[in-house]
């Protein structure tokens, strides 16, 4: 804790007091143009990633960045995409999955599960994922079974983004655009899933 409140004394006195009219406009209204549904991991951090900051981003996150089909149950992931597109009205919605997901490990091996009913249960929402494996990538080594199902539960759960009415309605409108990411934590880098050719392509120099 004590690296908390360290770090925490350090935004009092040096970044806040820098930023503290923008802090002020933020704490009034939010208006962000991005929602990102993204892995609970600790080493995927959309603000540094993207070079965003306060207000850009509205972001909610959960094992396997999962994008629940529950029909009339509620649940907070798809409560917070409602509300990003229905209230917020962002612009785009991003699905961001992960190299060397530990949800899609598990999903993959089903080892050390035992102690871990609810993550198991939550598990069934990757499923999809198995039918949705992408090719085999030369680049990811000896993780690449892992990596075309992380790619695969990309493309799964932005086929049940599509399917919440909300984003339906938004899309039909023209008025949200929907995007799913491949971030590569050893490289930094990040592939976009190209509707067209149904094939993950490096999102940096395009533009």
């Amino acid at each position: 804790m004590d690296r908390l409140i360290a770090g925490h004394e350090r935004f009092l006195a040096e970044v806040f007091p820098t930023r503290r009219d923008q802090f002020h406009l933020l704490a009034e209204q939010q208006a962000p143009r991005w929602l990102v549904i993204t892995c609970s991991d600790s080493r995927v951090l959309p603000d540094l990633i993207l070079g965003t900051g306060p207000g850009d981003l509205f972001i909610t996150r959960n094992a396997g960045n999962v994008v629940p089909l529950t029909g009339a149950d509620v649940d907070g992931v798809t409560a917070t995409i409602e509300y990003a597109v229905e209230v917020l009205k962002v612009k785009h919605a991003i699905l961001c999955g992960h190299s060397d997901c530990g949800a899609l490990k598990a999903a993959l091996d089903r080892k050390g599960l035992e102690n871990l009913p609810k993550a198991r249960r939550w598990l069934s929402h990757v499923e999809a994922a198995f039918s949705h494996r992408q090719p085999l990538n030369p680049a990811d080594g000896e993780h690449a079974e892992l990596a075309s199902l992380i790619r695969g539960n990309v493309v799964a759960q932005l086929l049940n983004l599509k399917a919440q009415p909300s984003v339906a309605r938004a899309v039909v409108e023209g008025r949200l655009m929907l995007h799913g990411w491949y971030y590569d934590i050893l490289t930094g880098r990040i592939e976009e899933f190209d509707e067209e050719t149904k094939r993950f392509l490096p999102m940096a120099g395009r533009g």
